[in-house]
C-alpha cells in the first residue's frame, strides 16, 4: 500500500510503518504484526483484517465528562463542512496509507458535518462519498463497515428507532438510507447498528415492547432496501448494556441473539463485539465472543479496552496480551470472523496531543493483536490445551452420556443410572494449570 497524500501533508516526519522484529527499539514500527507472516494457512493480514475507526482517530476531540477539547486538527479549519470533510478525508488516507491498515470503518457524521435538512445532508453525502471512492481507488483501502449516528443530535434524545415520536423515526430511517447508499456506493463489506439511544432511562415513560417491536421494523426495512440495491454484506448489532441511557436494548451478545432470534432477523444479521462493551455488562470478552461463536454470529470486532478504575466506555487502545490469547483461541476455533474484522474503536487519551501518539496508539494495539494471533495459534498446535477441554467430557462421548445428549434417555432412566452407580468422583477442572500453559507459550 503507497503512503497517499492529498495537497499537504498531515503527518509530517512519519513515513510508512514497517514490520522490523521483536528486537527493534524503533516506537515507529511493527516488533509484531509481519502482515505477510502465515499463521494457520493464512496470513496475518487475512486474519486480522485490521480497520481504523474514522470517529475517534480523525474527530476525536479529547473531551470528556470534566473538560472541554485538547485535540486539534489542522483538517478541522475550513468553515465550509463540505471542504472540511475532504480535508479530513485527505488525513485519513494518509494516516491509514501510513499505518498500512486494509480497512477504515465510519459513521456518517464522521465523514461530513450534517445540518438539519434532510436533502442537504444528501447532497453532502454523496459528494463525500464520491470523493472516498476515489480515496480508495487510489490507495488500496477498502470500507469495512459503515453505519449512522443515531444518538449525537437533540432529536434522538429519546431514541432513533426507537423514539415514541414517529417524526423522529422517519429522520433516523432517512439517516439509515442516506449511510447505506454510501456504503453500497464504496464496496462496504458490512454495515453496523450500534442502538446509542435504542433503549430507556426509565420504565414509568416507556413502552419496552412497542420500542422493540419498532426497533425490528426499521431493521428489517434497512435490511429489504439494502439488498434491493445491491449489498451482499453482513449487517452487525453491537451489543452494549448502558450509557448513554439506563438500559439499551441491544444489552449483551445473548440479548442480542434472543431479539434477532424473536424478530426472524438471524439470516441476515451477526455479532460485532467490542471488549469494554463486554465488560460494561459484567461480562469477559471472552465469555461474549463465545456466545456470539456458538450461535454462528460472531461477525466483527471492536478492539479497545476500559479502565478498571472507571465506570465508563474509556476506549483505550487494547495491550493486554493475555486478554487477547483467550480471545484469538475462541477465534480460531470459531474458523475466524465471518466477514468483519479487527477495527480499532478506540483513542488516545486527552493528553496525548503529539501526532506521533496517533501512530502509536495504532502501532501498538497492532501489535498486541498479532502476537496474541501467534500465541494461540502455538497453543492449538500444542494440542494439549484442546485435549484438556476434550478429556473433561469424555462421559459425553459414548455409552449413556452420548444417548443422554441424542435424546434417548428418560428422566426415569437418570433416576436409575444414579442409583446404580452412586456418589460419583470428583474430576479437577485444572484451571489453573490451563492458566499457567497459556503464559508458558506467552
Amino acid at each position: 500500500m503507497d503512503i497517499l497524500l492529498g495537497d499537504r501533508e498531515y503527518f509530517k516526519g512519519v513515513g510508512q510503518i514497517k514490520y522490523e522484529g521483536p528486537e527493534t527499539d524503533n516506537p515507529l514500527a511493527f516488533r509484531w504484526y509481519d502482515e505477510n507472516r502465515v499463521v494457520g494457512g493464512k496470513t496475518m493480514k487475512e486474519h486480522l483484517r485490521f480497520a481504523v475507526a474514522y470517529w475517534h482517530t480523525f474527530c476525536g476531540s479529547g473531551l470528556d465528562p470534566f473538560g472541554g477539547q485538547t485535540l486539534f486538527y489542522p483538517w478541522d479549519e475550513k468553515s465550509d463542512p463540505v471542504a472540511r470533510a475532504k480535508d479530513k478525508a485527505d488525513a485519513a488516507f494518509e494516516f491509514i496509507t501510513k499505518i498500512g491498515a486494509p480497512y477504515y470503518c465510519f459513521h456518517d457524521l464522521d465523514v461530513v458535518d450534517y445540518a438539519d435538512d434532510v436533502r442537504e445532508n444528501e447532497g453532502r453525502i454523496k459528494t463525500l462519498t464520491d470523493y472516498l471512492k476515489q480515496k480508495q481507488a487510489d490507495s488500496g483501502a477498502k470500507l469495512l463497515w459503515g453505519t449512522a449516528n443515531l444518538f449525537s443530535h437533540h432529536r434522538y434524545m429519546n431514541g432513533a428507532s426507537t423514539n415514541p415520536d414517529f417524526a423522529v423515526a422517519t429522520h433516523a430511517g432517512a439517516q439509515i438510507k442516506m449511510a447505506l447508499d454510501a456504503t453500497i456506493a464504496l464496496g462496504g463489506e458490512n454495515y453496523v447498528f450500534w442502538g446509542g439511544r435504542e433503549g430507556y432511562m426509565t420504565l414509568l415513560n416507556t413502552d419496552m415492547k412497542r420500542e422493540q417491536e419498532h426497533f425490528a421494523q426499521m431493521l428489517k426495512l434497512a435490511v429489504a432496501y439494502a439488498r434491493q440495491n445491491g449489498f451482499q454484506g453482513k449487517f452487525f448489532i453491537e451489543p452494549k448494556p448502558c450509557e448513554p441511557t439506563k438500559h439499551q436494548y441491544d444489552y449483551d451478545a445473548a440479548t442480542v441473539i434472543g431479539f434477532l432470534r424473536q424478530h426472524d432477523l438471524l439470516d441476515d444479521f451477526s455479532l460485532n463485539l467490542e471488549v469494554n462493551h463486554a465488560t460494561l455488562a459484567g461480562h469477559t470478552f471472552q465469555h461474549e465472543l463465545q456466545v456470539a461463536a456458538d450461535a454462528g454470529l460472531l461477525g466483527s470486532i471492536d478492539a479497545n479496552r476500559g479502565d478498571y478504575q472507571n465506570g465508563w466506555d474509556t476506549d483505550q487502545f487494547p495491550n493486554d496480551l493475555m486478554e487477547w490469547t483467550q480471545a484469538m483461541l475462541i477465534i480460531l476455533d470459531a474458523g475466524g470472523l465471518a466477514g468483519g474484522g479487527i477495527n480499532f474503536d478506540a483513542k488516545r487519551r486527552r493528553n496525548s496531543t503529539d501526532v506521533e501518539d496517533i501512530f502509536h496508539a495504532h502501532i501498538g494495539g497492532m501489535d498486541v493483536v498479532a502476537r496474541a494471533l501467534l500465541v494461540a495459534d502455538k497453543i492449538i498446535q500444542n494440542g494439549e490445551y484442546h485435549k484438556i477441554r476434550k478429556d473433561r467430557y469424555a462421559s459425553f462421548d459414548g455409552g449413556k452420556g452420548a444417548a443422554f445428549e441424542k435424546g434417548d434417555l428418560s428422566l426415569e432412566d437418570l433416576f436409575q443410572l444414579a442409583a446404580e452407580n452412586g456418589e460419583p468422583a470428583t474430576t479437577s477442572g485444572r484451571q489453573e494449570y490451563l492458566e499457567n500453559l497459556i503464559n508458558k507459550f506467552i
